[in-house]
């Protein structure tokens, strides 16, 4: 087995954190879906052993927590679950004093929360790593594995186009801001008054430059016209349960349904991060037909953050090829 290159453009994120889509430059970016693929096809081998990962979530979770701690796994390391319901993370405990006490244990933290400001404290008090596994705010781990998953269907990326259907969540920013890093173009197609945030959409317009378009529109089948991937989320996040009658309400003519996906470019692929709810945001049609590679999207969040996992703890230097 001999020695890679280390995927150099990865060495600088060593020791940092990914709070956001923006902590990784545009080639850092292009370079973590390389290095993902690779390590899916088995071309690549990385070793973590002994390192380990510590999860803080704050909010339920399948596909993060079951990604990150596989994903650790076939690194070599390991994965400690820090639930806030069983440890002092959830009974007042300063994050000041729990960030500098649990840097001396892990050598990670993968942490979903509410606030992105709670993250951002975290990563502030740590000497190690934090990542962000969701917050309100945004999803970067969601959005490196879906541009891992458009790139498998087309190869290339730049100047695809990505439509996004549904509430201007935090899906939506990640995937603006990782969109413009990559080249793609990204339509988000919402009802009025459920758009992005406005600071987050002037700050992925700024990051696309010429590159690309990032754009808002208020029109299901203009947003989805002629594009090369369909997304939709829920359109009652974590928090907003309360909310669901009037979002189903003010969301009516918005379901990703097989008469969307005709508007769109012949090849277009059909995601959704999941959980999905039939009949509501997504068509069961659209769900299961064959267009869809909503659950390839799914397990490429494993290999996206083996990826991620590898550059910021600095196993790219000593990656390897496979014979």
């Amino acid at each position: 087995m001999a020695a890679s290159s280390g995927y150099p453009a990865l060495a600088e994120l060593k020791g940092r954190d990914f709070l956001s889509s923006t902590d990784a430059s545009a080639e850092q970016t292009a370079a973590l879906l390389q290095l993902a693929a690779d390590l899916k096809a088995g071309r690549t081998r990385i070793d973590l052993a002994g390192r380990t990962l510590g999860l803080i979530f704050s909010k339920a979770s399948t596909r993060t927590r079951v990604s990150f701690t596989v994903a650790m796994a076939r690194l070599g390391g390991q994965t400690i679950d820090l639930n806030p319901q069983v440890s002092q993370v959830g009974r007042g405990e300063p994050v000041a004093d729990t960030a500098r006490v649990l840097s001396r244990y892990v050598d990670a933290l993968a942490i979903r929360t509410f606030a992105q400001e709670e993250l951002a404290e975290y990563a502030h008090w740590a000497s190690i790593p934090v990542i962000n596994a969701l917050t309100d705010l945004e999803h970067p781990c969601q959005a490196l594995a879906d541009f891992l998953t458009l790139q498998e269907a087309f190869g290339a990326l730049p100047g695809l186009t990505l439509s996004y259907v549904g509430d201007g969540n935090n899906v939506a920013h990640s995937l603006m801001l990782c969109g413009a890093l990559l080249g793609v173009n990204v339509r988000v197609g919402c009802p009025k008054g459920y758009e992005p945030d406005a600071a987050v959409l002037q700050q992925a317009q700024q990051l696309a430059g010429d590159r690309c378009a990032i754009e808002v529109l208020h029109e299901p089948v203009a947003a989805v016209r002629g594009s090369h991937a369909l997304y939709t989320d829920v359109w009652a996040s974590m928090g907003q349960e309360e909310e669901k009658a009037e979002r189903e309400r003010a969301f009516a003519g918005w379901c990703l349904n097989e008469e969307l996906v005709a508007e769109a470019d012949p090849r277009a692929i059909v995601l959704h991060c999941l959980p999905a709810y039939r009949g509501l945001e997504i068509s069961a049609g659209a769900m299961e037909g064959s267009n869809s590679r909503i659950f390839d999207q799914a397990e490429n969040r494993l290999h996206a953050q083996q990826a991620l996992l590898a550059a910021l703890l600095g196993g790219t230097k000593g990656a390897t090829n496979s014979p």
